[in-house]
Formats: structure tokens, C-alpha cells, sequence
């Protein structure tokens, strides 16, 4: 056993001098059992890059009540190949859906596109959960825009926002996966989001998102 007082030399210090020596063109390298990695360095964590984020672990419990309309998960939806993105927006209580075709995945041009769709139903808005990807980096601009809160679930918790992702599987219906979403309308996205939002829910008594929303906001 090695004491305490005598010298050591830590694996870091090793494998720098190993590497070095392999860039000199010597084979100390050869040696090694197991291939050494370096960290890799180069663009910081997604979530790194979207500042004031506001854990889902913040938002108050009435959200998860659904007791009142206006709380919303977002998310998008990427084409094969990256191309053509589709934003997307889903009412807890009322199941409603809002679908936007854009060019790129661009923070700026997601947040755009989300002023526009939620600008009809800014009345009865609260807030807005998002995932962490970097396309709601500007999530501020709805913040001020409309006077609400936005918060962020956790890394890789898809389930935390689990309606927003279920309802993206059913836009999927109409636009499967494997195929690029560049070529998309507006005209398509726009049906498309006509028939979800008046098809009839058994999770809303068989009753429309589109009916329960107008009868939440007629009520509130």
C-alpha cells in the first residue's frame, strides 16, 4: 500500500503526457489498455443558452389543477432532414391545439410565431411551459408581451409535458414521420388543426377542445 507523504501522479497528468508523447510521434499510447477520450469542448449545454429559465418545479399547483384555461405546453416538430419545423401549442384544460409552419427552428422565428398564435386568446393566458431546447431561448419576449410566466421542465422529462407530446403524435397522423416538412402550407397546417381541435375528445365527455375552450372562456 502506498502512503500518504510519498509522491503521486494524478491519471489526468498520465494521459496528458501519453498524449503528448503520442503527438511527437512516440508509441507510449500503444500501451494503454483502453482508448483515452478527452472531454469534448466546443458549443456550451442547450440549456446553458436560455437564460432565466424558470424550473417546471416553480409553477404554481393550479396549473396542474386545471381549473382555468390558459396554461400551455409548447414544443416543435422537425422534418426529415431538418427541414421545415412546426411549432406547436396545447391547452391543458381544454385539450385546444395551435399549429404554426416556419422556415427555421431560429429562436427568434419560433417566438414570432408564437405571439401570433397566442395573440387571439392573450384574455384568458397564464403560462407556458416549454422543453429546453434552444428555440424558446426568447421566451422573455412572451413574458413581456403578455404579462405571463413561462417555465422550462426538466432535461429528458418529455412526460412533464406529456399532452403537448401526445398531441404531437397526432398531428404525426397527417404528417408521418420520415418526411420533410418544408413543403407544408399553411393551408395544410391550418386544416390540420381545424380537425383536431373540433374532433370530439372522450377525455373532454366527448366534447370538442374548441366547445370546452369557448364555454371556460365565456365562463371565467
Amino acid at each position: 500500500m502506498q502512503a500518504y507523504d510519498e509522491p503521486s501522479v494524478c491519471p489526468k497528468t498520465m494521459y496528458d503526457f501519453i498524449a503528448q508523447d503520442k503527438a511527437n510521434g512516440s508509441d507510449l499510447h500503444k500501451n494503454l489498455r483502453h482508448k483515452a477520450y478527452r472531454k469534448r469542448t466546443g458549443k456550451p449545454d442547450v440549456r446553458e443558452q436560455i437564460h432565466d429559465r424558470i424550473s417546471i418545479d416553480e409553477r404554481p399547483d393550479i396549473v396542474d389543477q386545471k381549473t382555468r384555461i390558459g396554461n400551455w405546453e409548447a414544443d416543435t416538430i422537425i422534418g426529415q432532414g431538418h427541414k421545415g419545423v412546426l411549432v406547436t401549442l396545447t391547452e391543458r384544460v381544454s385539450k385546444l391545439n395551435l399549429i404554426a409552419h416556419v422556415d427555421s427552428k431560429h429562436a427568434d422565428v419560433v417566438t414570432q410565431a408564437m405571439i401570433a398564435m397566442l395573440e387571439p386568446y392573450r384574455a384568458d393566458l397564464h403560462t407556458i411551459t416549454f422543453d429546453n431546447g434552444k428555440e424558446f431561448a426568447f421566451h422573455k419576449k412572451l413574458k413581456e408581451r403578455f404579462g405571463i410566466e413561462t417555465y422550462f421542465s426538466h432535461p429528458y422529462h418529455s412526460w412533464e409535458r406529456g399532452l403537448n407530446e401526445n398531441h404531437n403524435g397526432l398531428v404525426r397522423q397527417y404528417l408521418p414521420k420520415g418526411q420533410p416538412l418544408d413543403k407544408v402550407t399553411c393551408a395544410q397546417v391550418l386544416k390540420i388543426q381545424i380537425r383536431l381541435n373540433q374532433r370530439p375528445r372522450k377525455l373532454l365527455d366527448f366534447r370538442t377542445p374548441e366547445e370546452v375552450y369557448i364555454e371556460m372562456a365565456l365562463a371565467a
